[in-house]
């Protein structure tokens, strides 16, 4: 065994940080007409984020939540992760995570630059990210993450289909961004056995998903979904009932990650900004 792949199996221990907690966002905007309940209102998200703040956490990418696991760290790091790559990020999001020293995940959708989530039917039409807003996101220091080409139920397409929505979204985003791009979410949450194979297939280092069950894993993370309706005691009652509700990622997870091509580059993987005062 190489000697730092030792070191790295040697410090991802079992309970380090406690369990993994990563929050599931979807669209910063104005919430009165959101019948799939994914929008959070900025002054909501500001209210969560002081959330974190006071209990001593900070909201970080998942690579950079993985890496700091990976090395045996992290107690105090909550991913943040931003379904569909909603245009209102940039505007919305992005001014308040950089206000209380935070990063994200953004995955966004290669295959819809600058459309609408015409899949969330019926529901108000929501502006996606384009080109420029994607590149915005990640020069501010946000994670760039795939969520497919098209958002479609990756358990029901062909092979195909699959090989496109996870290999060439990857393609897409690697050209549009410049780097390479370690993570993956799979649409609605979805997530089967033949998924995640197609996703390692891909090259991608990890993946998100919303409650895998058995499937939990590197591959398929578990997320808590945050909406508007989630005030502090809310949050609260879902921080002391998360480890209840999902199956725990283990700690060979943190160490397949240490071994990733991402891990190695993870020096150029930005880490979260200090708050502004």
């Amino acid at each position: 065994m190489p000697a730092d792949r030792a070191v790295m199996t040697a410090l991802a221990r079992p309970r380090s940080g406690g369990p993994l907690w990563a929050l599931m966002y979807h669209s910063v905007a104005d919430p009165t007409d959101d019948p799939h309940r994914v929008t959070v209102s900025p002054g909501r998200l500001e209210q969560q984020l002081r959330w974190l703040r006071r209990r001593g956490l900070t909201g970080v990418s998942m690579a950079e939540l993985l890496r700091a696991r990976a090395e045996g760290r992290g107690a105090g790091l909550v991913g943040l992760t931003f379904d569909d790559g909603y245009a209102d990020f940039t505007a919305n999001a992005l001014p308040l995570l950089r206000e209380y020293g935070c990063t994200a995940t953004v995955f966004v959708l290669p295959g819809r630059p600058g459309g609408t989530n015409a899949w969330d039917s019926p529901g108000p039409r929501k502006p996606l990210l384009t080109e420029d807003g994607v590149r915005e996101a990640a020069a501010a220091g946000m994670e760039i993450g795939s969520h497919g080409l098209l958002h479609v139920d990756l358990d029901t397409v062909d092979d195909a289909t699959l090989a496109a929505e996870t290999g060439r979204s990857r393609e897409l985003l690697r050209d549009l961004t410049g780097t390479e791009v370690g993570g993956f979410c799979y649409p609605y949450g979805t997530v089967g056995i033949r998924a995640v194979a197609a996703v390692r297939a891909a090259g991608y280092a990890y993946a998100c998903a919303i409650d895998p069950g058995p499937l939990t894993g590197l591959f398929a993370l578990p997320r808590i979904h945050v909406g508007e309706r989630d005030t502090d005691l809310r949050l609260r009652l879902k921080w002391r009932l998360h480890h209840r509700r999902r199956v725990p990622v283990q700690a060979a997870a943190f160490t397949e990650y240490a071994d990733s091509a991402a891990y190695r580059a993870s020096r150029t993987v930005p880490t979260a900004p200090a708050a502004t005062p």
